[in-house]
């Protein structure tokens, strides 16, 4: 299996350098669609939900510090196959145009997130971590865009 660096790096590879948080929202959009589509998840690391929004601890503390992120040395983005590849791809192509901000404020008002929160001050970082399952369900549930 892949890992979150693996699928950090491939999309840094097809968007270039961005923001640390709009990494962390495609790469959580890339496991959630991940677990749609493929039935599977695209890397084992959970995702918590921060106050700010989904993160992915391991990969939050290789980059700590840095705002805006341009490669991964622990990640390799050959590591994904054909499959994944595609998957990440369609994410990208949906999410990837969008603002930090925007995925964040998308992300909150989704499920997965804030049933993750509940309960928890707006401010508090908080190490919940967002089920697989839920994110299945969620995402799994949502209507087809039409075009």
């Amino acid at each position: 299996m892949t890992d979150v660096f693996d699928v950090a790096a491939f999309i840094l590879r097809e968007c270039g350098p961005m923001p640390a948080m709009k990494l962390h929202r495609l790469v959580y959009y890339c496991q959630a669609w991940s677990l749609v589509w493929d039935d599977t998840p695209l890397f084992p690391q959970p995702i918590e939900a921060w106050a700010n929004g989904p993160v992915v601890r391991e990969l939050y503390e290789s980059h700590r510090g840095t705002y805006r992120i341009s490669e991964l040395p622990e990640g390799d983005p050959e590591a994904l196959d054909e499959v994944q590849q595609e998957t990440v791809r369609a994410v990208l192509d949906y999410y990837g145009d969008k603002p930090s901000q925007w995925l964040t404020d998308l992300t909150h008002i989704e499920d997965p997130w804030k049933t993750a929160r509940s309960g928890l001050p707006e401010t508090v970082r908080g190490h919940r971590v967002i089920g697989l399952d839920i994110m299945a369900e969620y995402y799994g549930s949502l209507p087809a865009e039409t075009e």
